[in-house]
């Protein structure tokens, strides 16, 4: 899996800029970003905080770890 190059808190600052009304393609050249890459992030973390966005994190990784021993059995 390669490695991420923005964090959760930095996916959800860039959000929070076109939520405060910056325009999205501004944002996209801003940050170097392609424009699926922001509507995804857009409906993943979309309404999260910081907080809320490692907890998923940390469930997603949980979660992949559990089906990885199941399928081991």
């Amino acid at each position: 899996m390669p490695r991420r190059k923005y964090s959760e808190e930095q996916i959800i600052a860039i959000l929070r800029e076109a939520d405060a009304g910056v325009p999205v393609l501004d944002l996209l050249r801003k940050h170097g970003i392609v424009r699926n890459t922001f509507y995804r992030w857009k409906a993943k973390y979309g309404g999260l905080d910081v907080s809320e966005a490692r907890r998923l994190h940390a469930l997603e990784d949980e979660n992949r770890r559990l089906k990885k021993l199941v399928a081991d059995l």
